[in-house]
Formats: structure tokens, sequence, C-alpha cells
């Protein structure tokens, strides 16, 4: 069942217009699913998502910031987006080089948000 759910959050992050590609991650950093069209070393991208979104969070709370949305890494030919999706995933998104990364950061908090209500 749980297999069953996260293949279909999977889908509905593929299904954002400008993802490339995606995984859905544990807090602790286990990739839980995934959609990417090459190989990669799967313990290390799940570790370092996890990695990543911690670490803003901690610097966020250093700031005393509210709530952290998103950290988006940028490079010239495309973008990498974590974000959390409740208390024991997050998404990690791979964006395409001329997409539209606000109206996709509305569209995958709103998947993340289901995500948190449901996982």
């Amino acid at each position: 069942m749980l297999k069953e759910k996260i293949a279909t959050y999977i889908e509905k992050i593929r299904a954002v217009d400008g993802v490339a590609a995606c995984a859905l991650v544990s807090r602790d950093g286990i990739i839980a699913g995934k959609f990417f069209e090459h190989e990669l070393n799967e313990p290390w991208f799940g570790a370092l998502s996890a990695t990543i979104l911690a670490s803003a969070e901690s610097a966020g709370n250093i700031i005393r910031m509210k709530a952290l949305d998103s950290v988006t890494i940028r490079a010239r030919d495309s973008s990498i987006m974590v974000m959390g999706a409740g208390d024991n995933f997050l998404i990690t998104a791979i964006i395409k080089e001329k997409a539209d990364h606000e109206k996709i950061h509305d569209q995958l908090i709103a998947i993340a948000k289901k995500i948190s209500q449901v996982m």
C-alpha cells in the first residue's frame, strides 16, 4: 500500500510542467521513490537532499524565520528544489532550465501538503 502511494506521488510530481526528475526522500535521507532518466548514486543523493533541507531549516531557525517552504539550488541549465512533505518525507525535484520556478514551487507545495496529510 505504501509503495503504491509513493508511486502515485512520484507521478504527480513528474506531471508538474518543468520537472525533469524527482525523488520522494525520507527525512533521514533514504529514497522511497524516484524518477530519473539516468543512473545516479541514490544513497548519496538521498542523504544530500535531506542534509540540504535540514541545514536550511537550521539556518532559518537561527535567524528566526517562521517557516521554510523550500530550498533551491540554481545552475545555468537546471535547478534542484527541495522541500519538506510532512514529518517523514521531502520532495527533491530537478527543474528544467527555462521553467517557471514560482509556478513549480506552488504546485509542489500543494503536493507536499497532500503527502504530509496521508503519509
